[in-house]
Parts: C-alpha cells; structure tokens; sequence
C-alpha cells in the first residue's frame, strides 16, 4: 500500500499490498475468473505480488513484461502506429494492451499499465509520474484512467500497482 503522509510523500506499505493481492484473489475465486498482467512501467511487480501468494495458480494465468514498444506490439497486439501518433503512455495504447492481454493470456481479467516512473523520461505532457492503468473484464469490459503519481521511481511504481489491483477488485 502507498500511503500519503503529511508531507506529501510516499511510504510503501508491503503488509497492506497482501492484504489488497488477497482480495483481488478472493474476488476473482468468488466469481470463477481467470486474470493475466500485461505491464511496462512496473516491470512485472504487478504479476510478481499476486504470484506470492499461495493458490494463485487457480486464478492467475501469467503476465507479459511488455517494456519495450517492439513487444507491446508483437505480444500483445499494439498497432504500431496508436504507439507513433499517441505515444506508448497513452489510453489508446494501455487499452490495446488489456485487450491483448486478454486474447494472449486466454483470461477473464488483464490489467495493463504503461507510464513514466522516472527519474527520467517526463515531458511536459507526459511528465513523471504520469500512469496510464486499463483493465478488461469479462465480455471485453474496457475501462482506463490516467494517474498522476508523486515520488521516487520505486513509489510510482508501488503505487500504480496498487491502483491496477484496486482496478481488478472493480472488474470483478
């Protein structure tokens, strides 16, 4: 969990992340689905905290680490030109991702996120700390939001996992 202190700062929270990963497994238990990660900016975090929990095999199929372009197009189906004209941290291009994730993985459930953790990478559109986060659910479900994270590369990262497992629990 990623919490806001007084300051305004970050603090990672690893007791509360489980306690968020086991309600995103509870829910997808409780309602027979199956979900997969398709991730850039957090680099496989996302898929490596539902996996330490135990049973997740039941319930999670894997994920793909699409940090480059070249992958998000051959994986999971980015059409390489929504990544020249939007950019790859973008709505079009996060929701292509879920949604190939989704045929790729052969799942219920994908979550997809591509953003600028930083400490480099930021332009003035698309400064640090901005993260694109889609999810599709059943029957192609598609929703996306834009996040504006504050901190260091490791709590943007930490936070836009726990805004993609919130996202999950919504799906469900």
């Amino acid at each position: 969990m990623v919490l806001l202190t007084m300051q305004n700062k970050l603090i990672i929270d690893p007791k509360q992340d489980l306690i968020l990963a086991n309600e995103v497994a509870h829910a997808l238990m409780d309602k027979g689905l199956s979900m997969a990660t398709a991730e850039s900016c957090t680099g496989g975090a996302i898929g490596a905290l539902l996996t330490s929990l135990s049973g997740s095999s039941r319930w999670f199929n894997g994920g793909v680490i699409s940090y480059s372009n070249h992958l998000k197009i051959h994986l999971l189906g980015v059409n390489s030109q929504t990544i020249d004209v939007q950019g790859a941290v973008s709505k079009e291009v996060v929701e292509a991702m879920a949604v190939g994730g989704c045929k790729a993985m052969a799942v219920d459930i994908c979550v997809a996120v591509s953003g600028v953790a930083g400490p480099d990478g930021g332009t003035t559109e698309k400064p640090v700390g901005s993260v694109w986060i889609a999810w599709c659910g059943p029957e192609q479900k598609l929703t996306s939001r834009l996040y504006h994270l504050d901190g260091g590369r490791k709590e943007i990262q930490s936070a836009a996992v726990r805004m993609a497992l919130k996202g999950v629990v919504n799906q469900c």
